[in-house]
């Protein structure tokens, strides 16, 4: 399988190794094309879902985390610019 881009699924292997394994048992995903080569986070013993079309309340705590991360930064900010200070 070709799979351009791998960032999401780095980023997701960063994440689950900071946390102990029974922290995180499932992820739950957008259905965008970034997320193609899935099969990639099968080595981290997760289960992965793919949330249905329009259906945000699915992904609660991305919409959670959203909200909160738009409290003090609007959208299209480019968040590669933002500090820890910040």
């Amino acid at each position: 399988m070709y799979c351009k881009g791998l960032s999401p699924f780095s980023a997701i292997q960063q994440f689950y190794q900071l946390f102990p394994k029974d922290f995180l048992n499932s992820f739950t995903s957008v259905r965008g094309k970034e997320f193609f080569c899935y099969p990639f986070v099968e080595d981290l013993d997760l289960d992965f879902y793919f949330a249905d079309a329009y259906s945000s309340w699915k992904r609660g705590n991305n919409e959670t985390s959203n909200g909160l991360l738009r409290e003090y930064f609007p959208k299209k900010t480019d968040l590669a610019v933002i500090s820890n200070e910040d």
